[in-house]
């Protein structure tokens, strides 16, 4: 019998990443599908703090199995920035463009442009937590380049690659990204 699982988010991106990488052995439930429109908090100062918090939510208030992450991209060169802020870097509206815009003028000038990208999970089972973390180092280009992924996408190079993650396939990024890593440890852990 498939598992049950609440994926914290409304992501329409995320939901549809992991679904792909979790495959036949998780029926994923949004937010959405569990009738969940609270503005969940996410007022923690890390990235596994975010996922916890909103991982405990969804278990206390619906008392379901579920996960949640954070992910942000930290900058060596800005003593880790955006990081925990990363989706709200250039203010509250959650704008991809105007984060990336403040991103490349704050690295202006600066040689050193190595990155990562880190997604913390939280997952809830049976009322037991469990933390798992995906890393994926690169660097972060001088302009955008690409238009698939979401995001800063367009400015992150995993190491080993040529491309941004916006150049490549779905299928690519899936397999290399910190996201991916993360869902791949989370993965492991229901199978065993």
């Amino acid at each position: 019998m498939k598992r049950k699982l609440v994926f914290a988010t409304n992501n329409a991106h995320k939901l549809e990443e992991i679904s792909s990488i979790l495959g036949e052995k998780v029926e994923l439930l949004s937010l959405k599908d569990i009738n969940c429109h609270a503005d969940i908090p996410e007022t923690a100062d890390t990235l596994e703090g975010n996922a916890i918090q909103k991982a405990e939510y969804i278990y206390e208030n619906y008392g379901l199995d579920c996960f949640a992450d954070d992910t942000g991209l930290e900058v060596e060169a800005l003593d880790g920035a955006p990081g925990v802020l990363s989706a709200r870097y250039a203010g509250n509206g959650h704008n991809s463009e105007a984060n990336m815009q403040k991103l490349l003028q704050n690295m202006q000038g600066i040689h050193n442009r190595k990155a990562q990208f880190r997604t913390a999970i939280c997952l809830i089972l049976d009322g037991k937590m469990h933390v798992f973390e995906g890393i994926v180092k690169g660097e972060l280009t001088k302009e955008k380049r690409g238009t698939s992924g979401f995001g800063y996408d367009p400015i992150f190079i995993p190491e080993g690659h040529s491309k941004t993650f916006a150049e490549m396939s779905h299928e690519t990024k899936n397999k290399i990204s910190h996201r991916a890593r993360a869902v791949e440890k989370l993965c492991r852990f229901l199978k065993a």
